[in-house]
């Protein structure tokens, strides 16, 4: 029997009764803390964009995207507070 496209790219199947079922695996990735918007940001993929998460989680670019998206909502909270006190005038002193 001719290989596969997955068995010629390294896959592997198991025999379970009459079929065959390939042994998949998601990418294992270094889980990192995330914040209060990452949580939401991810509810959301989750909820509202599910292909997107599902591409994430198994491409295993999941907890590599997290923290790129924790870092744009500090810098921008960090700005529209900034701002937020120049428009009411209040100084650190």
């Amino acid at each position: 029997m001719a290989k596969s496209l997955f068995e010629k790219l390294g896959g592997k199947y198991e025999r379970q009764d009459d079929y065959l079922i390939p042994c998949i695996t998601v990418p294992t990735e270094e889980e990192q803390l995330i914040g209060i918007w990452v949580q939401q940001h991810l509810d959301y993929l989750k909820k509202y964009r599910k292909a997107t998460y599902i591409n994430l989680l198994t491409s295993g670019r999941l907890n590599a995207y997290l923290p790129d998206i924790d870092r744009q909502a500090q810098e921008r909270s960090h700005i529209l507070i900034e701002g937020m006190k120049q428009a009411q005038g209040i100084t650190n002193s």
